[in-house]
């Protein structure tokens, strides 16, 4: 008869206190790592996790905080691979919301030549076309577009909050419209025409798999070349009713355990 035990030896885990335990990465995150390696270019990396309080390093008391799970992998994934890379913890911006001109009462003025950034400094390819960075001059999201347009691909990394993706990674996307209505509606050039992106999720108990595969056709539909290996989610458990406090408590664990990687101290590591 075989045991269970042995399975997990011939799969590379072992069991520890009752989680299954990887002796070795993923290979979602193995074969991410290599394709980025591979391909080569310059990474840039958006990680959307809003867990307070960011990169400050500490609470009141004096405890360390931990950095958000979908932190830590970018993290990992960005310092295992040879390329030039980027980090923007985006959060720690200021992102105002899409003021929703792709449905003027006159039409679609969404990404035209007016709504051109016109700060030289903060838009140097003049590509950046937002009436929001336009009409509030303290809106920063020109600091990442500004490095979209210089990286080769982009890695956007979001936790799952109530089956979509949490509230900043949403502002950012839909902030970033222009790029899409540029060419697919106005019939303009397509500014990120060779660029790859990918997208990682993070979740507890509900829907990675699906806000995975719908950011996949969202990043395609953008104008970014996606491919499919850089396009995925963990999630602790497939019971979406298993909201229990056990299993929250132990998802961190698992999380580190099911990927492979080390748990990355907060004080470490600031965004760029």
């Amino acid at each position: 008869m075989i045991k269970l035990k042995d399975l997990l030896n011939e799969e590379g885990i072992v069991e520890k206190q009752g989680l299954s335990v990887r002796r070795s990465l993923s290979a979602p995150v193995r074969d991410t790592i290599s394709y980025l390696a591979s391909n080569g270019g310059k990474v840039l990396f958006l990680t959307t996790s809003t867990r307070y309080p960011f990169n400050t390093g500490y609470d009141k008391g004096g405890v360390e905080i931990e950095l958000p799970k979908s932190t830590e992998l970018a993290l990992y994934i960005k310092d295992s691979i040879p390329n030039e890379t980027h980090w923007i913890d985006v959060p720690q911006l200021k992102i105002l919301p899409c003021e929703g001109n792709v449905s003027h009462k006159d039409g679609n003025h969404c990404g035209v030549e007016a709504a051109t950034l016109k700060d030289k400094s903060k838009n140097p390819t003049g590509h950046h076309r937002c009436w929001a960075s336009v009409n509030e001059r303290s809106d920063e999201l020109w600091k990442i577009s500004k490095k979209i347009f210089e990286y080769d691909t982009v890695m956007f990394f979001a936790s799952v909050r109530w089956g979509q993706t949490n509230s900043i990674y949403q502002k950012l996307i839909e902030r970033l419209t222009w790029i899409q209505n540029r060419h697919e509606t106005l019939k303009d050039i397509n500014t990120v025409e060779g660029k790859k992106a990918g997208f990682i999720c993070i979740g507890q108990n509900y829907g990675g798999a699906q806000i995975a595969d719908l950011q996949h056709k969202v990043l395609e539909y953008y104008g970014f070349d996606a491919p499919e290996n850089l396009f995925w989610n963990w999630q602790y458990t497939e019971d979406e009713s298993d909201d229990t406090a056990e299993s929250y408590e132990r998802a961190n664990e698992q999380f580190h355990l099911d990927l492979g990687i080390p748990e990355i101290k907060l004080e470490e590591k600031k965004s760029e």
